[in-house]
């Protein structure tokens, strides 16, 4: 298993990593344009801030176990969320996507579970549009006034956080934050690439760098700018969605071959202990036997 998920993992990081300069190169765009909009009287019904009565909560979990805390990391993150929005005296609801977040939900009436969405092998933009037209539906309908996505951030093979991303409304401060105002978005992020040398796997580091440029204070646009944002605003939800499916896997994958790595280094201690308590019995057993025949030698000498 811990095999399987080192296979896995490279596809898993490779496809977080790559996607990262055009997720956060986008994010730019849109509130770059979002922020020139603010002196404007425009109507984009996904950058409208209203004031927030119910919160959309957008859970994404493992579809297996196995993987040491991954799971239990991110329903405590949200676990955490519902009574700080009940002590808001907020509302909320949740789509929950994966089986384990699913199954976990299920065992809880008392949290309110708007939609149950399993997801794939791998993430697909198919799948990530699913949550995307439920999420757009929800808050065009105003029947949530914010939406935030919870997932686990890959930051390494060794190392990954449950983070809150605000996903809707779009503001104007031109950065992704999560809800304590500290930035998701690593401009200068470390990461961890598994390779495999003379047979064996190893870990290398390496380092990502986000060159990021803003619009120039005098561009003008062709089109009408509150076009471009209703152009964009669907592929953002679905990148971002994907984006924090992916970041998910990697996470849950890499997450995996640790568990598996501690669970045969644990086996193999417990293999050598066994082993050397049995040798110790075996060894007194053959001792006292001895002792035995050469008394009862002595004793008829």
């Amino acid at each position: 298993m811990k095999l399987v998920a080192a296979a896995k993992v490279r596809r898993a990081q490779e496809a977080v990593i790559s996607g990262r300069p055009f997720s956060e190169s986008l994010i730019e765009v849109l509130y770059s344009i979002n922020e020139q909009l603010q002196s404007e009287d425009v109507d984009v019904p996904l950058t409208s801030i209203r004031p927030v009565k119910k919160v959309a909560l957008v859970v994404i979990t493992g579809d297996r176990g196995l993987c040491g805390g991954f799971n239990n990391a991110v329903l405590r993150k949200v676990e955490t969320r519902i009574v700080e929005l009940k002590d808001l005296g907020l509302e909320y609801t949740v789509i929950s996507v994966g089986k384990k977040g699913n199954s976990y939900f299920n065992r809880r009436p008392s949290v309110l579970v708007d939609r149950f969405i399993e997801g794939g092998s791998f993430p697909t933009a198919k799948e990530a549009q699913v949550i995307a037209d439920d999420v757009f539906s929800l808050f065009v309908s105003e029947e949530v006034d914010k939406v935030e996505l919870l997932y686990t951030k890959f930051v390494s093979l060794i190392k990954s956080d449950p983070v809150i991303h605000t996903l809707l409304p779009l503001s104007a401060k031109g950065e992704v934050c999560d809800v304590s105002g500290k930035c998701v978005d690593a401009s200068d992020d470390e990461f961890f690439r598994l390779t495999s040398k003379g047979g064996k796997l190893s870990v290398e580091r390496d380092r990502v760098k986000a060159n990021k440029a803003g619009f120039l204070p005098n561009m003008e646009f062709e089109q009408d700018p509150v076009q471009i944002i209703d152009a964009l605003m669907p592929l953002y939800l679905n990148n971002q969605i994907l984006r924090a499916l992916q970041e998910s896997l990697a996470s849950e994958l890499a997450a995996r071959m640790n568990a598996m790595s501690s669970a045969t280094d644990n086996a193999v201690e417990l293999h050598k202990s066994l082993s050397n308590a049995y040798n110790r019995e075996r060894q007194a057993k053959i001792t006292g036997e001895i002792l035995e025949i050469v008394a009862g030698a002595e004793a008829l000498s």
